[in-house]
C-alpha cells in the first residue's frame, strides 16, 4: 500500500558529489541508526563509517548532532503526515483510516525498526530542547488526526468509547507506541500486530484480517 510504502526505509545509498543528495543520504543512515540503536546510540564516526566519508563532511552538513536529530525528525513528520493525507484521500470510512494508520506502524515493524519518534521519546530527558519540541509537534500532529477519525467515526456509531475523541486519541497513540517498543525488546513482531488489533477491537474497527501493512 502507498502509505504504508512510503515510510519503509532503503539502505542506504552510496555517497554522491551534490550536496542535497549527500544530506538525504547521511539523514537515511542516521535514521536507521536511531531507530535501532537510539539517538545516543551512534556517533558521526559510526555514520561517516557506513556513509564512506570523513566526519568533516558531516559536519559540513550537519555542523551539530543536535541539529541533525531535528533535521531527522522534520523529516520523519514531513513523511508521516504525508501517509496521513493519503489515507484521508483513499480510506472514506473511519475504521479502514484506523486500520491503515496502525498498517504504517506495522510496516516499520516488519522493516526491523520501530517509530523514529518513539524511539527518541525513551530518550527524551537527554536530548537537545529543540529535538524535544520536534517530538512533541510529531505526537500533536498524530494526536490531531486521531482525534478527528474517532470523533467522525463515533458519530457514525462505527466506535464505541465513553471518553472524550481527544482522550481516546492519546491513549491509542501510547498503546501503538508502547507496543512496538516492548516487542522490538522481545524481537517479535507479532506482540505488536496482537496489540494492535486488540485496541482496534475495543473500538470495535477490527476486521478478520490483521491491520494493513505493506503488500
Amino acid at each position: 500500500m502507498a502509505m504504508a510504502e512510503s515510510i519503509k526505509k532503503k539502505p542506504p545509498c552510496p555517497p554522491v558529489a551534490a550536496s542535497s543528495e549527500a544530506a538525504r543520504v547521511i539523514l537515511d543512515v542516521a535514521e536507521q541508526l536511531a531507530q535501532t540503536r537510539g539517538y545516543n546510540g551512534f556517533s558521526y564516526a559510526d555514520i561517516a563509517a557506513k556513509v564512506g566519508v570523513t566526519k568533516a563532511s558531516l559536519h559540513y552538513h550537519f555542523p551539530s548532532k543536535a541539529e541533525l536529530g531535528r533535521a531527522l525528525i522534520a523529516r520523519y513528520q514531513a513523511v508521516f503526515g504525508a501517509a496521513l493525507e493519503a489515507i484521508d484521500q483513499r480510506a472514506l470510512e473511519p475504521a479502514e483510516k484506523l486500520r491503515r494508520y496502525v498498517g504504517l506502524y506495522d510496516a516499520v515493524m516488519r522493516n526491523d525498526r520501530v517509530c523514529l519518534c518513539g524511539m527518541l521519546a525513551a530518550e527524551y530527558a537527554t536530548l537537545p530542547a529543540p529535538m524535544q519540541a520536534g517530538l512533541k509537534q510529531f505526537f500533536d500532529m498524530n494526536e490531531r488526526w486521531l482525534t478527528t477519525v474517532l470523533r467522525d467515526g463515533r458519530r457514525s456509531g462505527s466506535f464505541l468509547f465513553n471518553e472524550s475523541a481527544n482522550q481516546r486519541a492519546r491513549v491509542l497513540l501510547g498503546a501503538l507506541e508502547g507496543a512496538m517498543l516492548l516487542a522490538r525488546s522481545y524481537g517479535d513482531s507479532l506482540r505488536f500486530r496482537a496489540a494492535a488489533e486488540h485496541v482496534l477491537e475495543e473500538l470495535g474497527a477490527r476486521r478478520k484480517s490483521r491491520p494493513a501493512g505493506p503488500r
